[in-house]
């Protein structure tokens, strides 16, 4: 596949909203470069200068034109690289991916940093508020193989990553989504047996020491 020019990804292999970028170029069969940023170190004057608001990755650079938020990143892969399609195709269905999009960067985010930045023992109403909004997810998904129908598309693209830091919230939390939201985890399973996603989101052990160590930098351990 043409590529349309060069693709450069400012990146973080822990960072879902990286993974994010990741699969979509990987489903639209674009080949990038990934630069590896120092988020702890000293970030690069490359992404200081591509995203001078919020000095965030990920940005992508597409013929050295910076674009930065994940969201937007993968809303324009869509448009560029046009096939397969990755939006609904009419403009409610696009309007109501975008609509659980921001629902996603939102409450899931929110609820999950809420149980991985705890100090002590995660209180129930954390619990049970993210429990809550994987409910919510589950009667959008309703009886569907994936948030668009039936293929993968956008919305799994935004949600799939964020699944990469499940395993220390369980551990932190005490309790398992695969119990709680059975059709979710079903979801999940789903996603997780396609290459693209599989390729991208990284092993849940160093996820967790990941979390582990920036709690000890942030002296809540």
């Amino acid at each position: 596949m043409s590529n349309l020019g060069e693709v450069v990804l400012l990146d973080c292999w822990v960072s879902p909203f990286c993974m994010r970028v990741k699969i979509a170029l990987a489903e639209k069969g674009v080949e990038y470069e990934a630069r590896a940023e120092d988020l702890f170190g000293g970030k690069s004057d490359l992404l200081l200068t591509s995203n001078p608001i919020y000095k965030k990755v990920p940005v992508l650079l597409h013929n050295g034109k910076p674009l930065c938020e994940s969201t937007v990143i993968v809303g324009y892969i869509d448009e560029t690289w046009s096939s397969p399609p990755l939006l609904p195709t009419s403009a409610y269905g696009r309007a109501q991916a975008h609509f659980w999009a921001d629902f996603i960067d939102k409450k899931v985010f929110e609820a999950s940093y809420k149980i991985l930045t705890c100090k002590g023992e995660v209180p129930e109403t954390a619990k049970k508020d993210f429990i809550e909004i994987l409910k919510q997810l589950e009667g959008s998904l309703g009886e569907k193989d994936f948030f668009g129908g039936d293929s993968f598309g956008f919305l799994d693209i935004i949600l799939i990553p964020l699944t990469s830091w499940f395993y220390p919230i369980e551990k932190f939390g005490g309790f398992e989504v695969k119990e709680e939201c059975p059709k979710f985890s079903a979801w999940m399973n789903r996603c997780m047996q396609r290459e693209n996603v599989a390729n991208v989101l990284p092993d849940p052990e160093k996820v967790y020491e990941f979390v582990i160590m920036v709690r000890k930098m942030q002296g809540i351990e």
